[in-house]
């Protein structure tokens, strides 16, 4: 079965193969190893320095480091502005409700790409905005966000930027320097291609709040992890069987030329997808500069429902993704990533074809 959707992705045989290697005690040094290990390699993806990064291992999903990063970051004394133009945006904004931060929105249409003077015009009249949570790749509908010109913004205004990089960090660019970034959560299982329930926080190690300061969470305080797991140990139980996957995706990504290796190889998949869809009358709902590479969002073709169109393709080995909300009738969503190639979707655009061709 070839995974389309966004999450969790096709994995390789070397990855798949990883998690049959030996049980082992999250409390011994071999598990301290590896997960030193990791957590040296996610900053190694984008050339990040040690001295003043750091990045933080969960166990549990992307959200959970999204989560993590808000109420481990955003200070009592702070006040947060959620950017959405997505169900993921909205997500963030309804963590910081029901965590309590001081928080506010400024809202755009699902699929919207962000209005820069709308915003400035908001920090302008809200001047007492310390930090700003925006989702880089909205899978909603496959926008990437434009985080180059929002840095612009917050950095004039000493604004610190909270990424959800989870389906981008791994194949997209991200600048952390250049782009004032001053964390942000991402998952194993989207662009690095490993497996479900390990996510992780990359940090300015400045961005940790003082150990005196009481946390809002017991299990997603990102001070408490990176304390112990700075000292080789870890908080809670984590699972060794997935880190191990972790870092054989780490390794795999590193030896098939990095970050922007995948970016490639996503490319041209998602250019093989868009170009063959377009020739059969199937349409993107963005335009290709807007979108990620990472997934495309299309309009269903006619006469199918998203439940036929599922069902058919799934029993040719192909499990594409819904819309969510009020475009889950209407669009369907095509993700590039895992251990997928070149013929793999060549041959689903032939399923496509031909089951269009039935009508």
């Amino acid at each position: 079965m070839i995974l389309l959707n966004p999450g969790p992705v096709t994995l390789s045989d070397r990855v798949r193969n990883a998690l049959l290697q030996p049980d082992l005690c999250h409390r011994e040094v071999e598990f301290s190893q590896l997960q030193t290990k990791i957590r040296e390699k996610l900053l190694q993806i984008y050339e990040l320095p040690e001295r003043h990064w750091t990045s933080v291992l969960i166990t549990g999903s992307g959200t959970a480091a999204v989560e993590a990063m808000l109420t481990s970051l955003v200070p009592r004394s702070g006040r947060l502005l959620v950017l959405e133009n997505g169900v993921y945006g909205e997500r963030m904004a309804k963590i910081a409700q029901i965590h309590r931060l001081d928080y506010s929105i400024v809202h755009h249409p699902w699929g919207e790409e962000i209005d820069f003077q709308l915003l400035t015009e908001f920090l302008d009249s809200h001047l007492d905005i310390t930090h700003l949570a925006v989702v880089h790749h909205e899978t909603t509908t496959g926008r990437l966000n434009n985080l180059k010109e929002l840095a612009r913004i917050c950095c004039d205004r000493h604004i610190k930027i909270l990424v959800d990089a989870v389906s981008s960090f791994g194949a997209e660019e991200i600048d952390f320097a250049a782009w004032g970034i001053t964390a942000c959560a991402a998952t194993a299982n989207k662009c690095l291609h490993g497996v479900p329930g390990t996510a992780f926080v990359i940090l300015k190690r400045s961005a940790l709040p003082p150990i005196e300061i009481v946390p809002r969470t017991l299990y997603l305080d990102l001070g408490t992890y990176c304390r112990q797991q700075d000292a080789g140990g870890t908080p809670f139980t984590q699972s060794p069987q997935i880190f191990y996957a972790l870092a054989e995706a780490l390794e795999e990504l590193e030896e098939t030329g990095g970050w922007q290796a995948r970016k490639a190889h996503y490319t041209q998949l998602a250019n093989l997808v868009r170009e063959g869809l377009m020739a059969m009358g199937i349409e993107p709902i963005l335009p290709q500069e807007q979108s990620s590479v990472v997934l495309n969002a299309y309009k269903l073709p006619k006469n199918f429902t998203y439940e036929e169109f599922h069902d058919r393709l799934k029993s040719q080995g192909y499990i594409i993704y819904a819309g969510q909300g009020n475009l889950s009738k209407s669009i369907f969503r095509v993700s590039t990533m895992g251990a997928i190639c070149q013929a793999d979707m060549e041959r689903f655009l032939e399923v496509i074809k031909k089951m269009l061709n039935r009508y």
